[in-house]
């Protein structure tokens, strides 16, 4: 239990029952003024009376009245078994710890959430309404952009903060308080502190019968010791996140997609189309993005610095890519980490669902389009398809569409790539075989000449029984036995028995496009992708994995690749004379 200033003076108050104010602000060492602004708040919640006496020169008393009782909680008990694992977190000031047991039949993850006193949460309700009524116009308003979101979410919390300031509870506790408030106001409730799990991928609400699980990043899917009150209190934080980003979610439209100010992805859909209740199902990705270091070094482990030497070479002559993959497998993280390796002085158009891509602050010239769904009159409907067609009206040198799902989206970009724009996106598939049957088969259905403008494939594979991610493989397409087939010709492949990486083929067609536009012999294109790997190798063992250092040390290497190769190799021959 925390008990605050709050709750010290309330319980004072029960053993004393009536005291003057000079009193009780000597006994909680705050100023008589303080006390009188808590102890205002307070009587409106029918806790206790300011006396004013008649002469103005005597001090007023302070008198119980009557404390409210809570009802009796209904925690289900933890389970019994082994922890295997148990830390603590904060979440805007709110501590939270976690036990994950591991019991005979599965596994618990048990988050014990900071409880405060009875006065202090009486005084929290107390002040929640005044607060909004307080609450500058325009914090939160026009919060349907991701950035914009963030910002008021960010200019509320500071708010609170100033606003809790005036009754000098001592820092942590304003803190802690503050946190609490903006979760109840601004956020989620008790999923606000799930989110704020480092650890966690995905947070599910399946119905208020079952309890909320949370998919661990080490150990898998767990469930909860935390449930939702009611379908209705789902439906309201559906809403609620619907509204945030211009949204709706009812009965006419029972499925939303959105995305959180913090970058999570949300789907929620409503009974009957869940015939099992309301459900949310919160996909969280990475506060800091993962970057092509963090792939080849820890934690991704992903692929080798060799691979990633390729693809950086590739991204860089402006060929196309494409990152195959089934769900959950790191196509997102992998297309984003690729990404980075565009040169800053080329303009980009990203072309998405919701926003999952991030790129580096040195990436200046990058418009961001989103879709968007039609109103519930059936208008302002806003396809991928829309966007492609004006991203080209855009003078971009680089397309990144979010995922190729349709024909129409596949026609125009492959138009794209024919009209001499580079091009990087995604698709649903396990193998790079896979990845070439899907786009010529229904619904994508793409002539097999088509798929000539596609230079690399790039398989991400999600190995569920160690939990890891791989890059399974990269390869290229190549004419098949007859010559309308068309098959992969693989350059790198993952040996799950081993996890390791073999170079298993050489890159055919690769190497005649490289030679054809750049003029590179097949030598000078192999040491440039070890010169490449070299530099990764020393962006890693200097720690300079984070979005903006990658960020500035490509930068740099365009404009002076000779000097960060330099540095780099410097690096790699002071460590092997060691």
């Amino acid at each position: 239990m925390f008990e605050t200033k709050v709750d010290a003076l309330v319980s004072f108050l029960q053993k004393k029952k009536n005291v003057g104010l000079d009193v009780l602000a000597k006994h909680l060492s705050l100023s008589q003024q303080t006390v009188e602004m808590i102890c205002a708040v307070l009587e409106k919640g029918g806790l206790l009376d300011i006396n004013y006496p008649l002469d103005i020169t005597k001090k007023p008393n302070i008198s119980f009245r009557l404390m409210p009782t809570e009802p009796p909680k209904t925690e289900e008990s933890s389970p019994k078994g082994k922890v295997i694992s148990s830390y603590n977190f904060t979440a805007d000031g709110v501590p939270a710890s976690v036990t994950i047991t591991d019991t005979e039949k599965e596994k618990y993850y048990n988050i014990t959430l900071v409880d405060v006193g009875t006065a202090s949460k009486i005084f929290l309700d107390l002040i929640k309404d005044e607060l909004l009524r307080a609450t500058p116009p325009g914090i939160q308003s026009d919060v349907s952009d991701i950035e914009k979101a963030a910002a008021a979410r960010l200019q509320f919390q500071q708010f609170i903060q100033k606003y809790l300031s005036q009754f000098q509870l001592g820092h942590e506790t304003e803190e802690m308080l503050g946190g609490l408030l903006l979760h109840k106001l601004f956020g989620l409730g008790e999923i606000d502190m799930l989110n704020h799990d480092d650890w966690l991928e995905e947070i599910i609400i399946n119905n208020a019968r079952n309890p909320i699980g949370v998919y661990h990043r080490k150990l898998g899917w767990l469930k909860t010791n935390l449930y939702m009150p009611d379908e209705e209190a789902i439906f309201n934080y559906a809403s609620q996140i619907g509204r945030r980003v211009g949204r709706q979610i009812a009965t006419l439209t029972p499925i939303l997609d959105a995305r959180l100010e913090t970058g999570d992805r949300v789907n929620a859909t409503l009974s009957p189309i869940s015939s099992h209740g309301n459900t949310i199902t919160i996909r969280r990705f990475a506060r800091s993005p993962w970057t092509i270091a963090n792939l080849v070094g820890e934690p991704g482990n992903t692929m080798t610095p060799e691979m990633a030497g390729m693809l950086w070479q590739a991204i860089h002559y402006e060929m196309n890519v494409l990152v195959a993959g089934g769900t959950a497998s790191g196509k997102t993280t992998a297309l984003n980490a690729l990404a980075a390796f565009i040169p800053p002085n080329q303009r980009i158009i990203t072309i998405e669902d919701t926003r999952e891509l991030s790129l580096p602050p040195y990436q200046w010239n990058w418009i961001p389009l989103l879709t968007r769904n039609q109103n519930a009159e059936g208008l302002g409907e806003v396809t991928m398809l829309d966007l492609l067609v004006t991203s080209l009206r855009m003078r971009p040198d680089r397309i990144i569409l979010g995922e190729m799902r349709r024909q129409r989206e596949a026609e125009v970009l492959f138009e794209a790539m024919h009209t001499g724009h580079s091009v990087l996106s995604t698709i649903h598939a396990d193998t790079g075989i896979q990845a070439i049957r899907r786009l010529t088969s229904p619904p994508i259905s793409l002539p097999s000449s088509d798929l000539d403008s596609i230079h690399l494939l790039v398989v991400q594979y999600r190995d569920r029984r160690k939990n890891i991610r791989r890059t399974l493989e990269i390869s290229e397409i190549a004419p098949g036995a007859k010559d309308e087939d068309l098959t992969a010709n693989i350059i790198y492949r993952w040996r799950p028995r081993t996890d390791q990486f073999e170079m298993v083929g050489e890159p055919n067609r690769y190497l005649k496009e490289l030679n054809l536009h750049t003029g590179m012999t097949k030598d000078e294109i192999f040491a440039d992708i070890k010169n490449r790997a070299t530099i990764l190798k020393w962006m890693i063992a200097n720690k300079l994995t984070d979005i903006e250092s990658v960020g500035r040390i490509m930068a740099l290497y365009y404009a002076k690749p000779k000097e960060v190769l330099d540095i780099a190799k410097k690096f790699a021959a002071g460590k092997e004379e060691k």
